[in-house]
């Protein structure tokens, strides 16, 4: 994508395109999944959907190719979907790009301890310092991680920032759907 640095890791270069796929559709979506693929390896085996993806080209750098799963079921808390997920042998890894609402570290303290999820959901929501942010976590099955995150307040790719440990317990999650 045009955004992505060159220089980068593969997985960083699945994050950021992935990252500007939900830029272009907006904010206040769902939850998007997807299975990542070597790039090379979706050419040999897969020649007629490498075409449609426009990946015929093979001088293009090697990677990874996002593919976009159906829909994440908006009834179901995200941890326990996770949970029903298996992924095929062909699958390198996997991406989840949702967005959620986060406070600052500032306003940590100020969090009420009795509150259970619901309550604190609401809470935040009603937050003066609440910002809304864009989570992309993506994981391979050999267990490397990258995130990008990208604020509302600050939605420009050049503010998108990358990390290993961004989002450690969504990383986690996604890790588990490659265990047996």
């Amino acid at each position: 994508m045009s955004n992505t640095p060159m220089a980068a890791s593969p997985l960083t270069r699945a994050v950021l395109e992935i990252d500007e796929y939900a830029s272009g559709l907006g904010w206040d979506q769902p939850a998007r999944l997807f299975a990542l693929v070597d790039t090379a390896r979706l050419r040999a085996q897969e020649p007629g959907l490498a075409r449609q993806l426009g990946l015929e080209d093979e001088q293009q750098t090697p990677g990874l190719t996002p593919i976009e799963q159906d829909e994440v079921p908006t009834g179901k808390p995200l941890d326990e979907f996770l949970g029903t997920i298996a992924w095929p042998d062909a699958v390198t890894g996997c991406a989840l790009t949702v967005e959620r609402l986060m406070l600052p570290p500032s306003a940590e303290a100020q969090v009420p301890q009795d509150l259970d999820e619901a309550a604190l959901t609401k809470w935040v929501a009603r937050h003066p310092e609440r910002q809304e942010v864009r989570m992309t976590v993506a994981v391979l099955r050999d267990g490397t991680r990258e995130s990008a995150l990208r604020l509302r307040e600050k939605d420009t790719p050049t503010e998108v920032l990358t990390g290993s440990d961004l989002v450690p317990g969504l990383a986690e999650a996604l890790a588990a759907t490659f265990e047996d």
